[in-house]
């Protein structure tokens, strides 16, 4: 059971790990936090002064922002133009940004498997590798040839890397 529960915990590690590595919610979430922290602000500004307004502090405005972009309908709406403009964009962007998060990482996750062709040139060496005996002349020229751009490729890359480290 104990060996069960680690092989779980392991593929949920494995999943959080490549979806904060390989998709862009962490940059889609920051984003929106930042702008987020920004329009509550200007409406907090925009919005201050007004009698008829319910935002009357700062910690009103993140609410009202957090409502706003999550469509959850229960925001006090803004009284000023001003504020009334602010909170539009604030919701088409903040809409956008929030469900777009959702969608680009549930679509950068389940595309990266059919975006690895060095993987599949990897499977193809492997399995030309364990058929050697069986292999023509041509195909081992052909497997040689491929094994030697795959390297160079991978100099070059590495070449690159310590480039832009330095």
């Amino acid at each position: 059971m104990k060996r069960k529960n680690r092989t779980l915990a392991w593929r949920y590690n494995k999943f959080f790990k490549d979806v904060l590595v390989h998709t862009p919610v962490v940059k889609s979430i920051l984003l929106l936090v930042v702008l987020w922290l920004l329009f509550s602000a200007a409406l907090y500004l925009s919005e201050t002064g007004s009698e008829a307004t319910s935002i009357t502090t700062y910690g009103n405005a993140l609410y009202w922002g957090i409502a706003a972009f999550s469509t959850a309908g229960i925001a006090d709406r803004p009284v000023t133009g001003a504020g009334e403009l602010i909170g539009g964009v604030w919701i088409v962007i903040g809409s956008m940004l929030f469900f777009g998060a959702i969608v680009s990482t549930i679509t950068a996750y389940f595309m990266r498997p059919s975006q690895r062709p060095v993987k599949q040139i990897i499977d193809t060496i492997e399995y030309n590798l364990e058929q050697l005996d069986d292999l023509s002349i041509e195909e081992l020229e052909l497997l040689k040839e491929t094994t030697d751009a795959l390297i160079e490729n991978m100099e070059r890359l590495k070449s690159r890397k310590q480039n832009l480290g330095k």
